[in-house]
């Protein structure tokens, strides 16, 4: 079985602020890499397809068992991915943040 992964428009928001967020840091850094930003909105993206196979192999949060987070590798720290399995047939990402950011519960 195969779900659809989705982006809600609040992921989306949160994958535009990442942008923004590692460019701006980038363009203020001596040694600066432009590409890096890009990067890492590929490398949510590619992370967030493995939930088309496979989203309970993800850890839950909270008590219900359809809501879960993916940790996706990048950089010396990482992103954590909010998402919902819905209907047995989609995944919808509620929320993407840095890892050192604060709650987004």
């Amino acid at each position: 079985m195969t779900y659809e992964v989705v982006f809600s428009r609040e992921a989306e928001a949160d994958l535009e602020r990442l942008f923004d967020h590692v460019l701006e840091r980038e363009l203020n850094s001596p040694t600066g890499d432009l590409d890096l930003p890009a990067r890492a909105i590929h490398a949510i993206r590619v992370a967030c397809e493995f939930l088309s196979l496979s989203p309970f192999s993800c850890r839950k949060v909270g008590h219900g068992a359809l809501v879960r987070e993916l940790v996706i590798s990048f950089g010396r720290s990482g992103l954590v991915a909010l998402f919902e399995i819905r209907s047995g047939e989609r995944v919808v990402i509620g929320a993407v943040r840095h890892q050192r950011e604060s709650d987004y519960h």
